[in-house]
């Protein structure tokens, strides 16, 4: 699944260890993410979604490629 989480977290700044720390799970969950190698839970993408101050549908992308 592709997602803007690199895009977005480095528009706000954020280190891959600071978006790990507010959203509670380890930095190398974030790189996972951010290569495309983990799938986070609903309430993952939510806490992630609600702290880069987007929308979850923008900022994982759900269609097939």
């Amino acid at each position: 699944m592709k997602n803007r989480i690199k895009e977005l977290r480095a528009r706000d700044n954020l280190t891959q260890e600071e978006l790990a720390k507010k959203v509670d799970v380890r930095r190398e969950t974030i790189l996972f993410l951010e290569k495309g190698k983990y799938n986070p839970s609903l309430k993952l993408a939510y806490k992630i979604a609600k702290v880069l101050k987007t929308k979850i549908d923008e900022l994982f992308n759900f269609k097939d490629e």
